[in-house]
């Protein structure tokens, strides 16, 4: 009786994880689930002002709501200070380095930094980007999420991470939590 039970204790706690991953690294029908762990977020310097610039409308193909504020925020200046930016809406600009390969529902940014990117989130079939816009340029904007994970979050979304893009992954390498820190759109502009 008592094997029995640790048995389903350990299918329980089996269970949790995996709808834990499933809800953290998955496409899903809402901006507020999905997301993109910015390994060493905190650490992260910022290149450039974190006062917003104008910049002139962008033109090219317009997805969603389109892009209506006029001043841009660099993408390393949410990265260094993303509590600063939680709940705001923000433009920002940048190279698409990916795209979600799924349902086209999310683009990755780059900052000028090395390594950094932000991810560009939407609810599944509001907008579709195309997989050939990596490498293009694009105009966001959308409010910035900021989502604290646990130790435990953080390992499992690092492994999910390693899985979906085929790179290494040590569970001993994740030593604290982590954040996650994304923007939810409502529109952009692909030039």
């Amino acid at each position: 009786m008592l094997q029995l039970s640790m048995t389903r204790l350990r299918f329980g706690r089996l269970f949790g994880l995996l709808l834990a991953i499933a809800a953290i690294g998955a496409c899903d029908r809402s901006p507020t689930r999905d997301a993109s762990v910015q390994p060493g977020v905190s650490a992260a310097k910022a290149t450039t002002a974190a006062t917003p610039t104008p910049a002139p409308a962008p033109a090219g193909k317009t997805f969603g709501a389109g892009v209506k504020l006029t001043e841009t925020t660099a993408i390393d200046a949410i990265l260094a200070e993303p509590a600063k930016f939680h709940g705001k809406t923000v433009r920002v600009e940048g190279m698409i380095t990916d795209v979600c390969p799924k349902r086209g529902c999310w683009l990755e940014l780059a900052g000028s930094g090395a390594g950094q990117k932000l991810r560009f989130k939407v609810t599944d079939g509001e907008m579709v980007f195309p997989m050939d816009a990596k490498g293009q340029r694009a105009t966001a904007e959308g409010i910035v999420a900021v989502r604290e994970l646990s130790i435990e979050e953080s390992k499992q979304h690092a492994e999910y991470q390693a899985k979906e893009y085929g790179i290494a992954y040590d569970p001993a390498s994740i030593t604290k939590p982590t954040s996650v820190v994304r923007i939810d759109g409502t529109g952009a502009v692909l030039q």
